[in-house]
């Protein structure tokens, strides 16, 4: 009775993640978020380079159109992660680009998802 009354208290975390296969690398999309919420702030990127074996954890959120109100999320675009003036978009459709603050792509990969 005791794990029925705290599985109603406490919201169920979608505690998910999706692999990201570019050429060159392996990315892990950690959702940290309720389940059925939409506009999480509560992602983790883990990327690791296949040629170096480098690694980067970086905290994101999910992207989105916004509805005709300016403010609601509607299409889910992708996720994005801010690394200093670095921002990482990893694309629905398995696009992975590294842009700096002023446009300069230092990335662009398609992969797959696993």
């Amino acid at each position: 009775m005791k794990i029925v009354i705290l599985a109603l208290l406490f919201p169920t975390l979608a505690m998910s993640a999706e692999i990201l296969e570019t050429p060159n690398y392996k990315v892990s999309i950690q959702s940290n978020c309720q389940e059925g919420e939409v506009g999480c702030s509560n992602y983790v990127y883990e990327g690791q380079s296949k040629k170096s074996g480098n690694s980067i954890s970086l905290k994101g959120s999910s992207w989105h159109t916004t509805c005709n109100d300016g403010e609601t999320p509607c299409r889910f675009l992708g996720y994005k992660f801010k690394n200093g003036n670095i921002m990482y978009y990893v694309h629905q459709d398995g696009l992975l680009e590294v842009v700096t603050n002023k446009n300069e792509v230092i990335l662009s990969e398609q992969g797959v998802w696993q």
